[in-house]
């Protein structure tokens, strides 16, 4: 959460101008609450039953806050703060890189320790943790790509020995996953990936062009219509647009 929070305000901070008191106290108390807490267990992005556990989501998330606040720090009169701010980051980024990496599952997991593929891995390269073209995040995108995955090459949240959720059964893949995954494959430079990913997912979209949340043998399903599905495919394809125009420049 305070990631997000701050990373919208990152993206919106030309529209800020002079930050009001009230929104410059909000931002502080974001950044500050996530340097103070990273540690602390959690559910994760998904809200997983079960025993809170060290979700790599959250850590990023809370990397993603402090970055963007440190950005941030002179619009909002902070500067004081930047020293505390940068050495949390480094600590949570010491901790992904050594704890959320798996040499058995060749990626980037769901929870430090943990052998579980998650597709909320994927947004490692895409706010800025790393390049697309890093090794890990090359991995990472393969293992999900080829591992978390349905029939339609459409991604699923996660997979675990225990079900989806702490539950026994089955759900449908995820077209936010998927475009994240068309978003990060544009970002390591593999364009004809990117689109194909894209076109999966995106052939669901009904006559007036909106999406679900899943798709459960070949049919939407869930939230109708779901605003993450088609932030995702903004996004998606905002990064494969850009990446064209890079080629194409090169």
């Amino acid at each position: 959460m305070y990631g997000e929070l701050l990373a919208s305000a990152y993206r919106l901070r030309e529209q800020l101008g002079k930050p009001s008191e009230a929104i410059r106290s909000f931002l502080i108390g974001l950044a500050d609450t996530a340097a103070a807490l990273w540690e602390q267990p959690d559910n994760g992005i998904w809200e997983v039953r079960g025993e809170p556990r060290q979700f790599l989501f959250s850590k990023l998330m809370c990397w993603v806050a402090l970055d963007r606040a440190l950005a941030l720090a002179s619009q909002l009169h902070a500067d004081d703060q930047s020293e505390h701010w940068r050495a949390a980051a480094a600590e949570i980024r010491s901790a992904i890189l050594e704890k959320g990496w798996s040499a058995e599952a060749g990626a980037f997991t769901q929870s430090f320790g943990s052998p579980d593929l998650d597709a909320s891995a994927l947004m490692i390269p895409i706010v800025g943790f790393l390049p697309g073209d890093d090794p890990r995040v090359l991995a990472t995108i393969d293992a999900i790509a080829g591992r978390l995955t349905d029939d339609q090459g459409l991604v699923y949240r996660y997979r675990t020995s225990t079900g989806v959720d702490g539950l026994a059964g089955e759900e449908g893949s995820f077209l936010l996953c998927t475009f994240w995954l068309a978003q990060a494959q544009a970002q390591a430079g593999r364009l004809e990936q990117a689109r194909a990913t894209f076109q999966r997912a995106g052939r669901y979209a009904n006559d007036l062009g909106l999406l679900a949340e899943e798709v459960a043998d070949g049919e939407l399903i869930g939230n109708f219509p779901q605003a993450f599905s088609h932030i995702g495919l903004i996004n998606a394809a905002w990064a494969i647009r850009e990446r064209e125009t890079f080629v194409n420049v090169s």
